[in-house]
């Protein structure tokens, strides 16, 4: 049973080495982004504009969709009461 804990411990301990031998060393000091250079900054403002233009094109869409659906739905109802008023 000893010996069993003792594989499992292990097992598990392994990966944890790995990640940790896997991860960067990191900086000691603080390097405001500004000091940068120009190579390793990453505007955000065109991936903002294109996150928001992404969502209101899928709620448009989105809307759009339910309004199609909602207009067959009334169609199909207006049907229905024709048919029972018809009998």
């Amino acid at each position: 049973m000893k010996q069993l804990l003792i594989v499992i411990a292990l097992l598990l301990a392994a990966p944890m080495g790995a990640v940790a031998a896997a991860q960067p060393a990191t900086q000691d000091d603080f390097v405001p982004a500004g000091s940068l250079p120009p190579a390793e900054t990453l505007p955000a403002a065109p991936m903002v504009i294109a996150a928001y233009g992404f969502v209101w094109v899928a709620v448009l869409a989105y809307v759009g969709f339910l309004w199609r659906r909602l207009q067959k739905v009334e169609q199909e109802l207006r049907d229905l009461e024709r048919r029972v008023a018809e009998r």
